[in-house]
């Protein structure tokens, strides 16, 4: 519009102009060099008024396509983003989108040794957990490197990484798609009451159902990757639920890539007591068979709502507070038939327990946590069992090498320190594992 009357006026300014020098020339007979010169300024004037047009018309053709541009190119970006998320690659995000997300980390989700996790919420209203890492083990490159292979795994019951952000010098961070009903722990010990279930504690059925889950995700890892990959630090604490209570397996800080053509892997890294399993404490390595025991001690916790290791107190007297190993009373139990007394009484007082599944859960939980690996199951078959696809049979008893590996002593009170592993005399674990293996440093996702 402002274009159109630009031309009116210049187009009505040349008329005017020409009319008024053609009555002045005729009315007045001015000579011929008036003439002239009144023609040049008319001329001059005019030059400047089409300059001043193309000016401004350049101005606004500008500004339209710099619109267009900025337009495009946020369709591009949220596009772009979109394309990145489906395909699994990690965005490396600026400190300050971090930090707006997080509200400059006000948010505390959880703190480890090492590590703290955030709440936040990014600019496209995306809910995220930002892991915060202290320190600076690797590279950028290196990390860069293990950020891509660990967002490269898809899987319904594995949480997805979302992206990263690096700071020189300074702390490195993870960012996470958000969990809503946050971790297992919450939801199954005595003590944490949650009022979204009855009886303030996950159901039995949700809890073989959980078990279910996570044995799908670790199958994934061990089977189905390119690579084999080791979670190495299966806990309640890492497991997920998300707003439908199904399982979402977490935390790959101390995770591993195994090559195809190996089948153990020396590492120093140390997971959390009392689910790691014994040919790790003994340095023996560990493989896909050491997940595997350390799902079964989580499967078994379920079961209890207690811890595996725990203190249990005997009134005000401090002398005679003792050390439980819960495996060790499960297994009696189990000899003696009687199972359903070391189910979470909270459960059996709700009723509504299948026998038979707790039996199969048990008998599986237990074939996980035999001392030789061999012996144990892969998370295949676990899967097969759990589904009742295939019979479980009763499994051998267990020489409980682990109290004295954790130094766990029923009688003595004083045995809350774990002893030097050079003084603990025990039996070789027979792991029947061919010797080739590959040694790897404690990995720079790690959030201890």
């Amino acid at each position: 519009m402002e274009d159109k009357k630009a031309n009116i006026m210049a187009v009505s300014t040349i008329i005017v102009l020409t009319i008024f020098i053609i009555v002045a020339r005729v009315s007045l007979r001015l000579s011929k060099p008036f003439f002239l010169i009144a023609g040049a300024s008319g001329s001059v004037i005019l030059a400047v008024l089409a300059h001043l047009i193309i000016r401004r018309r350049y101005k606004h053709s500008r500004k339209l396509l710099e619109s267009q541009l900025v337009s495009q190119g946020i369709e591009l970006r949220i596009e772009y983003s979109f394309l990145r998320k489906v395909a699994g690659v990690p965005t490396k995000f600026r400190y300050k989108e971090l930090e707006e997300a997080t509200d400059n980390f006000q948010a505390l989700l959880g703190q480890g040794s090492s590590a703290s996790v955030f709440k936040g919420i990014l600019n496209d209203g995306t809910s995220v957990a930002v892991k915060r890492i202290e320190g600076e083990k690797h590279g950028e490159k290196e990390f860069q490197a293990e950020v891509s292979a660990i967002a490269s795994v898809q899987h319904v019951h594995l949480l997805r990484l979302l992206g990263y952000c690096i700071i020189a010098g300074g702390p490195r961070f993870l960012v996470y798609e958000f969990i809503a009903n946050g971790s297992l722990d919450c939801w199954i010990f005595q003590g944490r009451r949650n009022r979204n279930q009855p009886g303030g504690c996950l159901s039995w059925g949700l809890r073989y159902r959980v078990a279910i889950d996570v044995a799908k995700a670790l199958c994934y890892l061990h089977n189905d990757c390119r690579s084999t990959i080791l979670h190495l630090d299966i806990k309640p604490e890492n497991i997920l639920l998300d707003e439908n209570y199904r399982a979402i397996l977490a935390d790959f800080g101390l995770s591993k890539l195994m090559g195809r053509d190996e089948s153990k892997v020396i590492t120093n890294i140390r997971g959390t007591r009392g689910y790691l399993a014994p040919e790790w404490l003994l340095e023996y390595g560990v493989s896909a068979k050491s997940d595997v025991y350390s799902y079964g001690m989580v499967v078994l916790e379920m079961i209890g709502g207690r811890r595996n290791v725990c203190l249990v107190e005997n009134g005000n007297d401090k002398s005679q507070r003792r050390w439980q190993y819960f495996p060790k009373i499960v297994n009696q139990k189990m000899r003696e038939g009687k199972l359903m007394d070391v189910v979470d009484d909270r459960l059996t007082e709700s009723g509504g327990i299948d026998e038979r599944e707790v039996r199969r859960l048990v008998f599986v939980a237990f074939w996980c946590i035999q001392e030789k690996a061999r012996l144990r199951p892969s998370m295949g078959q676990v899967v097969e069992m759990l589904e009742g696809h295939v019979p479980v049979e009763e499994p051998p008893d267990t020489q409980m090498i682990i109290v004295d590996l954790l130094a766990i002593d029923e009688e003595l009170p004083d045995a809350h320190n774990m002893a030097p592993m050079a003084a603990i005399q025990t039996q070789p674990i027979d792991n029947n594992l061919p010797t080739t293996s590959t040694y790897s440093d404690m990995s720079v996702l790690s959030a201890r």
